[in-house]
């Protein structure tokens, strides 16, 4: 005779329950619901940032079990939100839209250093000028980067600009090792916007990280290419006419110029 097996439901703790409940709640009460990666974020930095969004953000950090029960729990159009819900997470509640806190929080970020085995995100350039460092053995690490220096009033120079490492290349830890000197921080840390839900949308955006100087940047750079194109096919309006007036003028003279010379 078989012995019958006994199963057991394990109540689940009240303290978690009121979690879920809380996080349901603002789930289903706050525009913009957003997931943000906190990995590799000191804790005085997450403290800083919290500090500086409290009076707009509410700020919550909890297991992913916890986030995983709310969402299902929401009986709101957001499960494609969970899979971006990692361990490393912070669960931020606004009634600020989507992008604009994204470029909040952009602008709350610090500055750190690198480290040996990191991947560029950028070009790493060292700019020309005057540093504190004093001759010795940095001019060897100086120059097996390639870097042209030169020593001024004790202290060493860099005379010409240098892209140490290339944007998605390793840093080594030579070059590591001479922006630590130089002070350079080339990377970032804070809240960093994975996904998030608005609720008057009823929508869920990814790929909302948003770098404002960035951005001002590529506008500027997309408004000078139109300018030039709507200038070379004659699109008449405020920003071309003065630029199409004096392609006209031009036109004009260089006729006048051709039939002079023809009629005498």
């Amino acid at each position: 005779m078989k012995e019958k097996k006994e199963t057991f439901e394990r109540d689940i703790p009240e303290a978690k329950l009121k979690s879920v409940a809380e996080l349901e709640k603002l789930m289903k009460n706050s525009k913009t619901f957003m997931i943000c990666s906190i990995k590799g974020l000191p804790g005085k930095q997450f403290q800083i940032i919290k500090k500086k969004i409290r009076d707009n953000v509410k700020v919550k950090v909890v297991k992913k079990s916890v986030v995983m029960r709310a969402i299902e729990s929401s009986g709101i159009e957001i499960n494609k939100m969970k899979e971006h819900v990692k361990e490393d997470s912070a669960l931020l509640f606004s009634e600020i839209d989507a992008f604009e806190l994204s470029g909040i929080l952009s602008e709350n970020q610090t500055p750190v250093g690198a480290k040996n085995g990191q991947t560029a995100p950028e070009n790493i350039e060292i700019e020309p000028g005057p540093t504190e460092l004093v001759p010795g053995p940095v001019i060897s690490e100086l120059g097996a980067l390639g870097l042209k220096i030169a020593i001024e009033d004790g202290k060493i120079s860099i005379k010409e600009k240098k892209v140490i490492v290339k944007k998605g290349d390793v840093i080594n830890e030579s070059a590591a090792g001479l922006m630590s000197k130089l002070d350079i921080k080339p990377f970032s840390v804070g809240f960093e916007p994975v996904a998030a839900y608005d609720s008057k949308e009823h929508k869920v955006y990814s790929g909302i990280k948003i770098n404002k100087e960035k951005m001002l940047e590529d506008l500027k750079h997309a408004f000078s290419k139109a300018l030039a194109f709507a200038v070379k096919i004659a699109y008449p309006c405020k920003d071309t006419i003065r630029y199409l007036l004096g392609k006209a003028e031009m036109h004009e003279k260089a006729i006048s110029d051709k039939l002079n010379s023809q009629s005498n």
